[in-house]
């Protein structure tokens, strides 16, 4: 492919907004795809995959370019050396050695943390947590994530989606064990298709879907979805319970739930009530007021890195403590929202079982008794699907 200065210079002005102004790559690549309306499909797709995968090999990038946190330039040649892109005669590259760069990519290989580009201490905690496994859901973390919908069944079936997506040369395939799921064969900009902006479907990954149907929610049941954040799987509740019952969808944020109601037009979800918890006094009001509860509280995001590559960057160790300390502060004060009887799902989008399993049965020992264990569920990355964890648990009766 033949580099050509603006592709390369929007390529850079990501990195720079990124790294150097910490913000986040996937609204970073959005507003620039949309800053030059004449750039075809493969220049974006260009800026978009090179921008990403830099961010995920950011640390052996700049270990082999010998480059400083502020060396785009040299970072973006080293990576067209290792991937064999031939780079302009431009004064930007002139101290680019690729004999040097491949000899010291080489050199590198057998060091983990450096291959897969992790900081030290999350290559650490890896391997503390999850031992043998880490390595091998650490290199899949590295992949690039596929595109996955659910279909919308408030509005359409999975047949007649199929057959309008096809119409448009847009190809999909089933996910097995899934009913509403779809995967693309080949990636692309599904938020521009029609069917999208008519609520035919909703991007969501194939874990988070599993997520909704781990609740076991039917119609006509009070369910409350205690951290909506934007509501992706308070509409899929909404879908599963056929829009009969209530889902009352909480946040501390009024700008996500704003957006919750947004999507739930589109989808045609009209049993969602929003509700701003501004207070403790909220969750108080909803005391063991719901058939079913779910919890998908704050996480590190470590089982979706493929999807945000740069929170790897973004993330502590004191970050991970914070947001430990959060879940068990979550599980105590909303579970006593659920009745007698009820279910609740505990579910985050990581793969430490400090923020999974340890909290749940660190919960449920406090409580001594109120509550226990019905079935829980780990997704490693590995599988092809974000890392996940559910953890199914049931208030006692009396």
């Amino acid at each position: 492919m033949k580099l050509f200065p603006n592709i390369v210079h929007a390529v850079i002005r990501c990195l720079e907004q990124i790294f150097d102004e910490k913000k986040y790559a996937d609204k970073v690549i959005e507003r620039t795809l949309k800053s030059n309306a004449r750039w075809g499909a493969r220049d974006r797709r260009f800026i978009a995959e090179t921008t990403y995968e830099i961010v995920r090999y950011w640390r052996l990038l700049k270990e082999v370019a010998d480059a400083k946190d502020t060396d785009h330039w040299l970072v973006f040649g080293a990576w067209c050396i290792l991937n064999e892109v031939e780079i302009p005669q431009w004064e930007e590259f002139k101290d680019l050695k690729a004999d040097r760069i491949q000899k010291t990519y080489e050199n590198l290989q057998p060091i983990r943390r450096i291959r897969e580009s992790v900081p030290d201490w999350l290559d650490k905690i890896g391997e503390r947590e999850l031992g043998d496994k880490w390595e091998r859901e650490l290199h899949a973390l590295n992949q690039e994530a596929h595109v996955i919908m659910r279909v919308n069944t408030l509005k359409t079936t999975k047949e007649k989606l199929v057959a309008l997506l096809d119409a448009q040369d847009v190809e999909t395939m089933p996910i097995e064990g899934l009913k509403d799921a779809l995967i693309l064969k080949q990636r692309q900009n599904m938020f521009r298709v029609p069917q999208f902006k008519e609520g035919f479907f909703e991007i969501q990954d194939s874990s988070s879907q599993m997520v909704g149907e781990f609740l076991q929610v039917k119609p006509g049941m009070r369910v409350i979805d205690a951290c909506a954040g934007a509501g992706g799987k308070s509409l899929h509740l909404a879908a599963l319970m056929e829009n009969k019952g209530k889902i009352i969808s909480l946040d501390i944020a009024q700008w996500k739930l704003d957006e919750m109601m947004k999507r739930a037009r589109r989808a045609g979800a009209f049993n969602i009530e929003p509700r701003l918890v501004e207070s403790v006094k909220a969750i108080k009001r909803l005391d063991a007021s719901a058939d079913r509860l779910l919890l998908d509280v704050p996480c590190s995001g470590l089982g979706v890195l493929r999807r945000n590559p740069d929170a790897k960057w973004k993330l502590s160790l004191e970050r991970i403590d914070e947001v430990k300390h959060l879940q068990s502060e979550i599980l105590r004060n909303y579970a006593p929202m659920l009745k007698a009887d009820g279910m609740m799902v505990y579910s985050t989008c990581s793969i430490l079982p400090s923020e999974n399993s340890d909290q749940v049965k660190a919960f449920i020992e406090e409580q001594a008794g109120v509550y226990e264990l019905v079935a829980e569920k780990s997704i490693l990355p590995s599988t092809g699907s974000d890392g996940f964890y559910m953890a199914s648990i049931q208030r006692k009766k009396g």
